[in-house]
């Protein structure tokens, strides 16, 4: 089952995690350090909270969960197919998981990711393809260098 992904900022995680349980009626299927994803089946979300203080209420990146890596691969040939750039990550660890995935940008510079999740992973990761900055001001999806794994969330933005 593919489903939408809508990454956003918060500056409390706890109050968003209430919130949005509420809001879902469901728990979140992982919380870690400054960071929480949810589940959603009704309607299909994935949505994912980053905790990044003063960027509350701002999208972080959007994106689509499908279910395999050849999934990924055939979205990689049909959007370059469209002519349409795309940078891929493949294996790479992100958001509490390790991923297959590949970004392309919007007209108006907003973030899409297509990706499946393989593993969970007990570190946030990075995701070294997509780095510019390693900040929440300036980054976007596991942006940092590889040095910054072990950082917490709010210094790292990802699924």
């Amino acid at each position: 089952m593919s489903r939408v992904q809508l990454a956003l900022n918060v500056d409390n995680l706890d109050e968003a995690i209430s919130f949005y349980s509420k809001l879902f009626n469901t728990p979140p299927a992982k919380v870690k350090e400054g960071y929480a994803n949810f589940a959603v089946a009704e309607p299909p979300l994935k949505l994912v909270l980053l905790q990044n203080p003063g960027k509350g209420g701002t999208i972080n990146h959007l994106g689509v969960e499908v279910d395999s890596s050849d999934t990924v691969h055939s979205e990689i040939a049909r959007l370059a197919g469209e002519g349409l750039f795309t940078e891929e990550e493949m294996n790479t660890t992100c958001c509490f998981a390790t991923q297959d995935k590949v970004w392309v940008t919007g007209p108006a510079g907003e973030k899409w990711e297509v990706y499946t999740v393989l593993a969970d992973s007990e570190t946030f990761g990075v995701s070294p393809g997509h780095a510019d900055g390693g900040t929440a001001e300036s980054g976007v999806c596991c942006g940092g260098a590889a040095t910054d794994a072990a950082k917490p969330a709010t210094l790292n933005a990802c699924c």
